[in-house]
């Protein structure tokens, strides 16, 4: 799980439960329910930061990604993979011409 801009008392929490290899980095090994309920509780206190939890998982990919506060990143599946969407000036600017307005005139 990585964190940023959170406050220090949620990254002492975490602390508690994994470990912090560099600053905002935490790795550990945990049950399901200790994960999942972490992850509330980082998403609860979070604020105005951002929160990436990246976990295993029997997929093809073998883990699993959350993200959270980050407006710029989003997760997109394709084909099966999870993949991480970077949102910039020029994706704005691509935007519309891959998705275009749906006209039903046009049909």
């Amino acid at each position: 799980m990585t964190l940023e801009a959170v406050p220090p008392s949620l990254r002492g929490e975490l602390s508690r439960w994994l470990i912090e290899v560099q600053p905002g980095v935490y790795v550990g090994n945990t049950t399901a329910l200790v994960r999942d309920l972490l992850w509330d509780k980082v998403v609860q206190y979070a604020r105005t930061g951002r929160c990436t939890q990246l976990y295993r998982a029997n997929n093809e990919q073998g883990f699993a990604i959350r993200l959270h506060g980050d407006p710029r990143r989003t997760l997109v599946t394709l084909d099966g993979f999870q993949l991480v969407a970077v949102r910039n000036a020029r994706h704005a600017e691509l935007q519309g011409e891959y998705n275009p307005p749906e006209d039903d005139d046009k049909l």
